[in-house]
């Protein structure tokens, strides 16, 4: 009769067996992975309100978390037409109640009969409910001027950033030089630095530059890009626009200039343009990528591949936990768009929820509804108040000695850059921390503010502040952070 037997080697001096999966054997890809907005900062952070709700005293009596985009948990009301359908949707008893406008209800009705079953608890297709789909496919036309948008060409997502993915799989291929490369702008969005080490991909960075508020140079892209094929084969060129976490907004100039570097250098496009409904500043527009495209004409408009990303998470919505987003495809190869199809097919379907969501985002209520006055009013009243946090952060940051700050032109960020001293560098070299990192650290457990290292964005010495917290809050953090940086300058100077 056969006997096992354990390799010596895997048992340990306590008589255990080591395990399977262990930080040695686990995939490495995995590990080189980081994510600055949920990382150690805002672990703490919890654990600080842990700490708070047992009563343990503290120097602060809440902790302000600034660090992500969450417009709800930071107290801003859901839009009532979107939360009304969905109530529908979820509850189709609702339909007979008198307490919702008859304009909810058809379209709840309409949704309800796209989706299987007529419930919202039914699979969809892969790439999403047909019927939201096309109107997707119609919100495109009409925000780009009648610009004609296939809805065969649009996939529905997981919010924007499991879309983000899908397209990165299709794009990373080789091993060693022949490995592919992706550049993405510094400071970025870590999403795309920890899918690019997941996927065992090269990240080229490309330099926003801070003092043309955090613009664009096409002279930077061809710098990175010719670094770059020393030792991997860039294939695809990402472009935030509106900026996270920079908060510019692209000139139509810039655009086209960067649609002709792309196709010059044989380059796959991902335009990010989730914050496109966010533009604060006079004199600022978006300029969708595909709209762009399209008006450039021959070569381009009919061969420079593009993916663009929208999201029901960001905008005046604000609706983070319904993942909603899509992805439109232009001059995808149809092949590899089949691929693409059957990529998203192993995770069955994007939340049936989100998609619902996403389609009253894409066609809200018309002039003629009943809920068209509230919801125009209830858009215009978050979008003032984002623009208005805005102004606000760029005057505290403007007047505070140590911290500079570009004017925020669009999406929900700001990027203040601030001087630390040199005995607070060596204090956090002795820590074996970055600079900003050591000053976060300290500004959460002596405010209770919690704030992104820019580090975290690939930027030294400067944090990302998120304008989600009402306007009371928001100048209370501005103003504790300001005294903070001015009591830490000199404790270390």
């Amino acid at each position: 009769m056969a006997s096992s037997t354990v390799d010596q080697s895997q048992v340990a001096g306590n008589g255990l067996r080591e395990k399977v999966l262990t930080l040695n054997s686990m995939n490495p890809r995995v590990r080189k992975v980081e994510y600055a907005v949920r990382g150690p900062i805002v672990q703490r952070a919890l654990e600080l309100e842990q700490e708070l709700r047992q009563g343990v005293k503290k120097p602060f009596t809440e902790v302000i978390r600034a660090n992500i985009g969450d417009a709800q948990a930071m107290g801003q009301r859901p839009i009532t037409f979107l939360r009304q359908v969905l109530a529908l949707c979820v509850n189709p008893d609702l339909l007979n109640s008198p307490n919702f406008p008859d304009d909810a209800k058809r379209r709840a009705e309409r949704i309800l009969q796209a989706c299987g079953g007529h419930s919202l608890g039914a699979y969809s297709i892969s790439s999403g409910i047909q019927l939201i789909r096309e109107d997707v496919a119609q919100y495109i036309e009409r925000r780009d001027g009648g610009i004609p948008a296939d809805p065969n060409n649009v996939f529905l997502s997981t919010g924007a950033s499991d879309a983000i993915v899908t397209v990165l799989k299709l794009l990373v291929a080789g091993e060693g030089h022949t490995r592919t490369g992706v550049l993405i702008p510094i400071p970025q969005y870590p999403l795309y630095s920890a899918t690019l080490a997941e996927l065992g991909a090269v990240q080229v960075d490309y330099y926003l530059e801070e003092e043309r508020a955090w613009a664009l140079d096409v002279a930077e892209l061809h710098r990175a890009l010719c670094q770059a094929r020393d030792h991997c084969r860039p294939r695809a060129l990402c472009v935030i626009n509106p900026g996270n976490p920079t908060g510019q907004v692209q000139t139509r100039e810039c655009i086209e200039a960067v649609i002709r570097f792309a196709f010059q250098e044989r380059l796959f496009l991902l335009a990010d343009e989730v914050y496109q409904d966010n533009v604060y500043a006079a004199g600022s527009q978006f300029h969708s990528f595909k709209k762009v495209l399209m008006e450039m004409g021959p070569p381009y408009a009919m061969q420079q591949e593009l993916a663009s990303f929208h999201s029901t998470s960001k905008g005046y919505m604000g609706e983070c936990g319904f993942r909603g987003g899509y992805v439109e495809v232009v001059n995808m190869d149809p092949a590899v768009q089949q691929q693409m199809l059957k990529l998203m097919s192993v995770r069955l379907c994007p939340p049936v929820p989100g998609q619902a969501l996403l389609d009253l985002v894409v066609s809200p209520p018309a002039p003629t509804d009943p809920s068209f006055m509230q919801f125009q009013a209830e858009r215009q009243a978050v979008l003032a108040e984002l623009a208005a946090k805005a102004r606000l952060t760029e005057q505290v940051f403007s007047e505070a000695p140590g911290i500079s700050c570009n004017p925020v032109q669009g999406a929900m960020y700001s990027f203040p850059r601030v001087q630390l001293p040199p005995r607070a560098v060596q204090r956090a070299q002795e820590l074996g921390l970055a600079p900003d990192m050591f000053f976060c650290l300290c500004l959460l457990e002596e405010t209770g503010i919690c704030v992104v290292p820019g580090s975290g964005f690939g930027q030294r010495e400067a944090l990302a502040l998120t304008a989600r917290p009402t306007i009371p809050k928001l100048r209370l953090l501005l103003e504790k952070l300001t005294r903070f940086h001015a009591k830490f300058t000199l404790e270390y100077s």
